[in-house]
């Protein structure tokens, strides 16, 4: 599609011209792949979490869904669903929203030989800008999340409105709301650049080297095939890039923590168990989830007419 203007323009790449209408809907689609994920797998986040701040009792992933059923009943694995939840769907509608806003905005500052030439570099800062909003907007659904999971059971309220309120209570020692915001950074923002540019590259390999004709002339089916293929793939060296973070936000939630600083904290659990321990768990969950989150995106975009992410 040509820009009005005639000139190369990124926002005429695709097959519908990328305005105000269109960046919307990619929001919406990241609310959608986002939220839903998230929430569907909050046993496996209850499980790593635990796994993570106490690995001497919970030390593999059944047996730390059985204990926590056995202790507090099958509620007990379905703890901060309604933070993460609400706050997924607003970290997705910046992370998928704004990656394609940013995307665009930085290809037609570097311009068209440019914008060819380094496309991955466009896709890391791409993700790494609209991951920095993404995770303000999170950062205190999350630490009211691992909060409820990671507390002794009688600690602290599971009900979402309480445990806000809560937090509100004892912002002074649980530095809420955005006392995480840096180790979630140091999370996200490596977890983010490492899906976005490890799937459009996966995509672009299997577009160059086994479907090889036009993008357009193969289904929805095969399409969306790549696309969960791609984003599963990404998903796990997402998990490995960003859980020595993940682990650091989980430490952060435990109140033998309370007030001391980073450093600290990840010089008492060694960095060794920080990019360990709970790591098999994460990586499932990581996998699934991106994969699935980039097919409901992209399913979405899609159904809109908006065309599948990615290609050559």
């Amino acid at each position: 599609m040509t820009s009005p203007s005639g000139k190369w323009d990124a926002r005429y790449l695709g097959p519908v011209p990328h305005d105000g209408s269109y960046y919307a809907k990619c929001m919406l689609g990241g609310v959608l792949a986002c939220g839903f994920t998230h929430a569907g797998i909050t046993p496996l986040d209850v499980a790593k979490c635990n796994m993570q701040v106490n690995p001497v009792k919970y030390s593999a992933l059944g047996g730390t869904l059985k204990t926590l059923v056995a202790e507090e009943g099958s509620k007990g694995i379905w703890k901060g669903l309604g933070p993460t939840f609400v706050g997924y769907s607003l970290q997705g509608m910046f992370k998928y929203g704004l990656y394609e806003v940013f995307k665009d905005a930085y290809m037609n500052l570097a311009g068209e030989d440019l914008s060819n030439k380094y496309k991955p570099a466009i896709w890391l800062a791409g993700s790494a800008s609209a991951e920095v909003f993404a995770d303000i907007a999170l950062c205190p659904l999350e630490m009211t999340k691992v909060k409820i999971q990671t507390s002794p059971t009688g600690t602290f309220p599971i009900p979402f409105g309480a445990a806000l309120t809560e937090m509100s209570k004892t912002k002074a020692s649980t530095r809420y709301p955005f006392g995480s915001l840096v180790p979630l950074w140091s999370r996200q923002i490596p977890y983010t650049m490492a899906k976005f540019f490890f799937f459009e590259k996966i995509v672009q390999l299997f577009y160059t080297h086994v479907f090889t004709e036009p993008k357009e002339s193969y289904g929805k089916t095969t399409q969306l095939g790549v696309t969960f293929s791609s984003g599963y793939l990404a998903g796990v060296v997402c998990a490995i890039v960003s859980h020595p973070a993940d682990s650091l936000v989980s430490q952060l939630g435990k109140a033998e923590n309370r007030g001391k600083s980073i450093g600290a904290i990840s010089k008492e659990v060694g960095i060794m168990s920080l990019a360990t321990k709970g790591l098999g768990t994460r990586v499932i969950m990581i996998g699934t989830l991106t994969g699935f989150q980039w097919w409901i995106y992209d399913t979405f975009k899609s159904t809109m007419g908006m065309g599948t992410t990615g290609g050559k």
